[in-house]
């Protein structure tokens, strides 16, 4: 039998249940569970702030393992393959786009370019559910059905290393790359959790010039310092005047030529508006769940600044790859690893995710084995 960590509800104690081992059908790869995050998305689903979650799941939608199964050729004689067409392989470490289902043949998939939105999708450890099998990364195994997008890790890059980026270093190359971050330009980022600290690494890379992070609590502002941070400005000491002050005494006046907001805050929306100059560009990624409404003026906030305001709703797979790719490449530069606060066996997934909903740690990992 297998162990897996289950959320029954909105609130609900998580529960430890046992599942047969699955059979591996043609396409499809078992993995022995490495470990997986400990996401803000997960808090939000014990929330229950996410609609169309069809409890009970097993969370853990970014998960790394061990290829321990493969399935059968298929009908056509073809094999499980990673995103380049390698034939997979027992024993390789990956990693795996947690969203699952895309149809790639809807209007959004075809016309519009944005497979976040197509009707079909679904995704590991959030939408897809536990009476449907080991779907989620909390688990000592995880099924990956036939066209799931499989992304091994270099032999450079730890797997604890990847994961200390998790879900937040996609999220945040996906918004980087929408922000057009160019050299030299004063970046702004709000929220200094795992979307904000790896935003705010992307955009030294991308470049810029000056990067402030305005967030807390404090152990997450000094993580933003220890990784290149130019300034970190504590949510928990200052008023949004306050705030407002210091970004525009730090660009002569005028405000942040690119702001991200990774707070999950709606009051941050207008605020992260009126830290961004006229004629800058705004990027809202934290809002991924309902957490309710936010007040701007059209006028001031938006249309008199010429404000360009960018949404930025989850990940595809081109951003996992990505991902891969840059923290391997600087792994000497960033320590990933100090990232992480720290690991939870599957018992005490509980303890995990109330630590991660009450920002007690940076980033928490589940580690079955």
């Amino acid at each position: 039998m297998i162990s897996a960590v289950v959320m029954t509800g909105p609130g609900a104690p998580l529960e430890l249940r046992a599942f047969e081992r699955p059979e591996v059908e043609p396409g499809a790869v078992l993995l022995r569970t490495l470990g997986s995050e400990v996401c803000g998305t997960d808090a939000h689903l014990w929330k229950g702030q996410l609609a169309g979650v069809p409890y009970p799941i097993i969370p853990g939608h970014v998960s790394v393992g061990r290829v321990a199964a493969l399935g059968p050729a298929d009908a056509t004689g073809d094999v499980a393959r990673d995103v380049s067409g390698t034939p997979l392989e027992i024993g390789q470490i990956v990693t795996f786009l947690d969203v699952y289902g895309t149809c790639g043949r809807c209007w959004y998939c075809t016309v519009g370019h944005a497979t976040t939105r197509c009707p079909s999708r679904r995704v590991y450890g959030i939408t897809l559910s536990a009476d449907e099998g080991l779907l989620g990364g909390w688990s000592e195994y995880v099924y990956l059905k036939p066209g799931v997008h499989v992304i091994p890790l270099p032999d450079g890059l730890d797997w604890r290393a990847f994961l200390a980026g998790g879900c937040g270093m996609p999220t945040a190359l996906h918004a980087v790359t929408l922000g057009e971050i160019a050299f030299g330009d004063t970046v702004v980022v709000q929220g200094a959790g795992p979307v904000g600290l790896c935003a705010a690494v992307l955009a030294q890379l991308r470049g810029a010039g000056s990067v402030i992070v305005v967030g807390g609590p404090e152990a997450r502002l000094d993580a933003a310092a220890r990784f290149g941070a130019d300034a970190v400005v504590d949510i928990a000491t200052t008023t949004p005047e306050e705030r407002l002050a210091a970004v525009r005494d730090a660009t002569g006046g005028r405000g942040a030529d690119v702001t991200i907001e990774a707070t999950g805050a709606p009051e941050a929306v207008p605020e992260g508006m009126r830290l961004t100059r006229d004629a800058g560009r705004y990027v809202v990624v934290g809002q991924y769940t309902d957490a309710g409404a936010a007040t701007f003026n059209p006028h001031l906030d938006l249309n008199q600044k010429h404000l360009d305001v960018r949404g930025c709703w989850g990940s595809d797979v081109g951003h996992v790859y990505r991902s891969v790719r840059v923290m391997s490449r600087y792994a000497k530069q960033f320590p990933w690893t100090d990232l992480i606060t720290g690991e939870y066996p599957l018992a005490e997934a509980q303890a995990a995710l109330e630590d991660v909903a009450a920002q007690r740690v940076v980033k928490a990992l589940i580690v079955p084995g």
